[in-house]
């Protein structure tokens, strides 16, 4: 559901950071990527973006968050430099040409755990945090964190959560939709109302691999077939899943902005305890992940049906009929 960005608390966010930093700080966070891809019309931002100046070979997402911003009026942003798009950097000096101010923020590639405490130490302080107020916010936000747990275990275990509602929850974790009491409310209604359900009887268990997708009805496709995902990978990061009481050892073991190492480990042991049939591997056009397809290939024991998305919009009737495809392949390979 689309928000109201009129608030100058307003914190944007241009990919997952530590979060707790901005509610302690009395400040909102709002991930721009899930307010671009839920606008009603998020081709129109775009089209916008590329009136601008945008050229066609630049990821949607960028020129998403760009309209985002400037029609939303954000006036501050964290922006990833480093472990995310690197296209941010360049944007993010556009953002600030047009009066933004940009946070800046680097995951270490090689997980040096001093380089990035030093990271969370200088948001905290750009924002003028206290550390107790930071990890007062950590245990409100690790208590939302254990039930959208649960909401993963309802997915893979019991079968009584779709692949998209799945996907949903743990991609709105990344700032628990702005406000976290209305979404553990929110979440704690829709827990209920699941473990009410039969549960699910799709014949093919899926993961699904990278960066969430701007294709629309994905799921729904997936599922018209007589398959389901049952493993969201990287939305699932989002929700931080591996508990600790240390906020900076929280964010060393989210695998998104690091090597493929700690990625491949999560996808391996998700083979292994949710039973999975077949890959489904995400890519978005123009961005430097694509090529972490050869290696997912490489690694991992599982066939791997590779869909490349590119503006937003529903999905089309080629990715269909290769998802169709897929799935009989692999219920002739299960029954067989």
């Amino acid at each position: 559901m689309a928000r109201s960005l009129k608030n100058p608390s307003f914190v944007g966010l241009t990919s997952t950071i530590p979060v707790e930093v901005i509610f302690a700080a009395g400040l909102t966070p709002v991930d721009l990527n899930n307010i671009f891809i839920s606008a009603d019309v998020p081709e129109q931002l775009v089209r916008g973006a590329e009136s601008a100046g945008f050229s066609h070979n630049i990821c949607a997402w960028i020129k998403g968050i760009y309209a985002v911003t400037l029609s939303h009026h954000v006036k501050t942003i964290v922006a990833v430099f480093g472990g995310d798009c690197s296209h941010t950097v360049a944007l993010a000096e556009v953002l600030e040409r047009r009066g933004v101010r940009v946070i800046p923020f680097h995951y270490p590639l090689d997980r040096d755990r001093k380089f990035l405490e030093l990271q969370i130490d200088g948001l905290r302080r750009s924002l003028s945090a206290t550390w107790d107020d930071v990890y007062q916010a950590k245990s409100k936000l690790d208590r939302i964190r254990g039930k959208l747990q649960e909401l993963d275990r309802l997915t893979y275990r019991e079968d009584v959560i779709s692949g998209w509602e799945n996907h949903f929850y743990l991609v709105s974790s990344s700032d628990f939709n702005s406000d976290p009491d209305v979404f553990e409310g929110n979440l704690d209604a829709f827990l209920d109302e699941a473990r009410q359900r039969e549960p699910r009887g799709e014949e093919i268990r899926l993961g699904y691999l990278g960066v969430p997708p701007i294709l629309g009805e994905l799921y729904e496709t997936v599922e018209n077939f007589g398959g389901r995902v049952v493993f969201n990978e990287t939305q699932r990061q989002f929700s931080m899943p591996y508990r600790d009481d240390d906020i900076v050892n929280v964010y060393l073991k989210y695998t998104y902005p690091y090597d493929i190492g700690g990625r491949l480990e999560d996808i391996r042991e998700a083979i292994r305890t949710r039973s999975l049939d077949g890959l489904i591997h995400y890519t978005q056009t123009f961005c430097f992940r694509q090529i972490y397809d050869i290696i997912l290939r490489e690694s991992l024991p599982l066939p791997i049906l590779t869909l490349e998305g590119d503006r937003p919009g529903k999905i089309d009737g080629r990715t269909a009929f290769r998802l169709e495809a897929f799935i009989e392949m692999l219920k002739d390979k299960k029954s067989g």
